[in-house]
């Protein structure tokens, strides 16, 4: 573990390659799994309040589920998540491109201009989940299986977690604790190859 301020950063981070490739999995991150995406208590009335800006971007049954529960709901583990359409099914706020790949609509309607919150940020942040302490972020890189294609991507091109995830690790923590965890990367990466 690497620790920047009031984080603990996994080294799997540096050493695990990763860059999504919708091609592949379809955006499965959004459809599978027994709950929606984590939310932040922050993040409630922003989601709330972006609602009739998204809602054209959102297909009928997501809307129908977002008007039963709500835009959140709390899991079986007690944390906030997006509401899904059904159990086990695909979050509220998915919609599908002409592909059938699964994608965004809180974030279509942030790309359209409607809205200037980008998504969730446990959406952004994948496959990087925090676990947050009373003292600090514990920083660490989920695996999933669906998520094969991106790690086979991330090998072909070299791109480890770290740069795959520059943009939201910047929103979430700041521009000067990245360039601090870059520093640790390349000292991470140093030792490894001696």
């Amino acid at each position: 573990m690497i620790a920047i301020d009031k984080t603990l950063i996994s080294e799997d981070l540096f050493d695990k390659k990763f860059v999504c490739d919708l091609n592949a999995c379809k955006g499965a991150c959004c459809v599978a799994g027994d709950s929606g995406a984590p939310l932040d208590k922050d993040e409630l009335p922003l989601l709330d309040g972006v609602l009739e800006h998204v809602k054209p971007y959102m297909v009928p049954k997501g809307i129908r589920a977002v008007k039963k529960h709500g835009t959140y709901v709390i899991d079986s583990d007690g944390d906030y998540t997006t509401t899904l359409v059904s159990e086990g099914a695909e979050c509220a706020f998915v919609y599908f491109d002409e592909q059938k790949i699964a994608k965004c609509a809180i974030e279509k309607a942030y790309l359209e201009g409607k809205i200037d919150w980008k998504k969730p940020m446990s959406c952004h942040l994948y496959p990087v989940r925090i676990t947050k302490s009373k003292t600090y972020d514990a920083v660490n890189y989920s695996k999933w299986d669906i998520c094969k294609p991106a790690c086979e991507c991330g090998k072909k091109l070299d791109v480890p977690v770290y740069k795959f995830l520059k943009e939201p690790l910047i929103r979430k923590y700041g521009k000067d604790w990245f360039k601090q965890l870059e520093k640790s990367a390349a000292l991470f990466l140093k030792k490894e190859a001696e």
